[in-house]
Order: structure tokens, then C-alpha cells, then sequence
């Protein structure tokens, strides 16, 4: 079996490492048993993931001494919330796992954040193990301890930050992700690009479609979106600074998930983000911040795989821009009630601008919503 890429993130005694490459839910138990001997284990997953991955998942824990129970919720978006959570910490406490046990999260992003604040709150705290199943779990969610769940109010607005042990990312199980999944994470590892390394998205310019093939291009680039989002992460883990970078696109695709009550038939995250980040490129053109050539190259990416970059190529109706503007005032990223955006110099150029005008952003919304 190939070895694994091992990129490290650097939290003090909090560190820990992401193993990225193929066959890793095989060696599952035994990179679990060697770094934390004689746990027992939850291991929180969805029923289209369990389908195809949780009887591997076992039997590897069981081969190296690891006793593990499963916890399986819905699939889809809609499993983020106070419901879905109270019924999985009910099923760890059910297990009478310790708080030096620990709670395996097998899925996407979904799953993950899931698993993790229920990891985060449960007995103050148990351990906690990424095995992200999707490509945006695996390149964003899975690493940096952001937890939680959604509220009528807006996207993960309750959660905790809780680092997991170990992150072990998969890539051959993403040949069971269906296209759009897949594209919808793609979103996700372009942006790293955008923010602030240009040489990557031009790479991913290049070679995406051997990304999407898999083999040695996926692993490249998985490995390099995880060691932008460690690099980040190490530098300000609890986003007081440049962990803000990693919101480009999100102010947008966040109020766009909460304008479609995150149905999922019609929008999934990874396609919010890639609308959210041609936006704000677009946006920050109009401002006068950057290149149009820059927003029309990010355009052109962005479709070229398959990814949705209007708000108009949203099925079903959206609200006026004034409804859209409030589910923006919800998102975390607001301070003291003033909006603030991941805008771009240019690609690879990003930077946090605080105190954008309310008046400037209606008014951009406006011309797009008629797009």
C-alpha cells in the first residue's frame, strides 16, 4: 500500500496530523490504536456513508482491539441542528463511553461537524477523529476544530472549536461520491488558491481534470489545500486574524443556504461557496479593488468544472436583495453589526475588509439578482 502524505498541524501539545492518500479506513484501527491505546469509540456516521464505508470502518478498529459502536443519522444538510445532535449525544452516553474514549466522525461535513460538537460537549470534552468521506470535508471541514450546527437564524451559528486527534483522509473513497459532491468540494480547495496562493489555482487551471480522475494529482492536491488550512489554522486557530482569509466566499454562500433553508436539491454548501466566491471578486471589481479580467478568470474556472457561479443559477426562486442583506447581518463574521467580506486585490490577493456600506452591497445584489 502507498504511504500515506502526512501533513502536520501545529497547535503545541494540541498538534496532530492529517494522513492523506489511499486505503487509510483499511489502516484505520491501527493509526488509532498506535496513537491512542485502549480507547473504546462512537463512531458517528449518515446512512448513505454507512452503505459504503462502515462495515470497513469496524472491521478495521476491531482487527487492532478498538471496540466501537455506530451512530447513524439522516443524510443532507437538515441533520444539522438541535434535534439531530441531542439524539447522537444520547447514543454516546447510551455507550458509556469516558471522556478519554473517543468519537470517530465518518462522512462529510455534515457528519463531521456534527460529530465534533457533540464530541466538544459531551462529558466537557471527549476525544474526537476526522475520517472525512467527501472532498470538502476533506480539504476544509475536517481540519481546524470548527464544530456545530445550523439554526433557523443562520449557518453554524452554535458550535465550539474542538480539535480532533488525527484526520484521515481517504482519497479512494471518493470515487463513490456522486459528480456533484464532488465539483461541490472542489469549490472549496480552488478557494485556497484564491486567497492566497496563486500558483495553486493556476495548477488546479491546468490539471483539474486529473484531479477529478483521482490517482497522484487528487493526493497532490488534497495535500496542498490541507496544508494551506494547517498553515492558517497554526497561525490563528480561533479566527481573530487570518483564519478570516478562509471565509472567502462564504458571506454570500451562507445568506444563499439560508435563502434556499438549506435544501440541498437545490443548493449544497461547496456550490454557495463557488457562487459566493465569483461574487466577490465580482464585487470587489465594482469596488474598484480589482481586475475584472481577475472575476471573469475566476468565472470561467469555476464553470469549466461544473460549478454554478450566478445567483441566478440557483433553481427556484431567491429572495429581493433587502431579505438577502438580513440572512447576511446573521453571519458570524459581522462585528458589532457592520458587514464584513473576504475580498481580493486580485487572485491569490485576498484580504478582510470591515465596515463594507450596507447601501454598496444592496445595490450589488440588486444588479445580480436581475442576472
Amino acid at each position: 500500500m502507498t504511504a500515506p502524505v502526512t501533513v502536520g498541524v501545529s497547535l503545541g501539545d494540541r498538534s496532530y496530523d492529517i494522513l492523506i492518500g489511499p486505503g487509510l479506513i483499511g489502516r484505520a484501527g491501527a493509526e488509532v490504536a498506535r496513537r491512542l491505546p485502549g480507547i473504546r469509540a462512537a463512531i458517528v456516521t449518515d446512512a448513505n456513508v454507512a452503505a459504503h464505508h462502515l462495515a470497513a470502518m469496524q472491521a478495521s478498529l476491531a482487527a487492532s482491539g478498538v471496540e466501537a459502536q455506530a451512530i447513524t443519522v439522516a443524510p443532507g444538510e437538515k441533520s444539522k441542528g438541535f434535534d439531530t445532535l441531542q439524539d447522537v449525544v444520547a447514543g454516546i452516553l447510551d455507550a458509556r463511553l469516558e471522556r478519554g474514549d473517543a468519537i470517530i466522525a465518518l462522512g462529510g461535513g455534515v457528519v463531521g461537524d456534527l460529530a465534533g460538537f457533540a464530541a466538544g460537549i459531551v462529558r466537557r470534552g471527549m476525544r474526537f477523529i476526522q475520517v472525512p468521506t467527501s472532498l470538502l470535508a476533506q480539504v476544509d471541514s475536517s481540519v481546524g476544530g470548527k464544530t456545530g450546527i445550523n439554526t433557523a437564524h443562520g449557518k453554524n451559528l452554535v458550535g465550539v472549536f474542538h480539535q480532533p486527534q488525527l484526520v484521515l483522509a481517504d482519497t479512494e473513497v471518493l470515487d463513490t461520491l456522486p459528480g456533484r459532491e464532488f465539483r461541490a468540494g472542489y469549490a472549496e480547495m480552488a478557494k485556497y488558491g484564491l486567497i492566497d496562493r496563486p500558483d495553486f489555482f493556476a495548477w488546479l487551471e491546468q490539471n483539474w481534470q486529473a484531479v477529478f480522475a483521482g490517482g497522484d494529482a487528487r493526493v497532490e492536491a488534497i495535500t496542498q489545500a490541507c496544508r494551506a488550512k494547517a498553515d492558517v489554522v497554526a497561525r490563528d486557530e480561533r479566527e481573530a486574524g487570518d483564519r478570516a482569509l478562509l471565509n472567502l466566499g462564504h458571506t454570500f454562500g451562507h445568506a444563499l443556504e439560508a435563502a434556499t433553508s438549506y435544501d440541498s436539491a437545490r443548493l449544497v454548501h461547496g456550490e454557495g461557496v463557488s457562487i459566493g466566491m465569483a461574487l466577490a471578486h465580482r464585487f470587489s471589481a465594482r469596488l474598484n479593488l480589482a481586475s475584472p479580467d481577475d472575476a471573469d478568470r475566476v468565472e470561467a474556472h469555476l464553470s469549466a468544472v461544473g460549478l454554478p457561479t450566478k445567483l441566478s443559477d440557483v433553481p427556484g426562486g431567491l429572495p429581493g436583495a433587502e431579505q438577502f442583506l438580513t440572512y447576511m447581518s446573521q453571519d458570524k463574521k459581522v462585528a458589532r453589526g457592520a458587514l464584513t467580506f473576504v475580498l481580493t486585490h486580485g487572485i491569490g490577493r485576498s484580504f478582510v475588509a470591515k465596515d463594507v456600506p450596507a447601501s454598496q452591497v444592496l445595490t450589488f445584489l440588486e444588479e445580480n439578482l436581475r442576472q
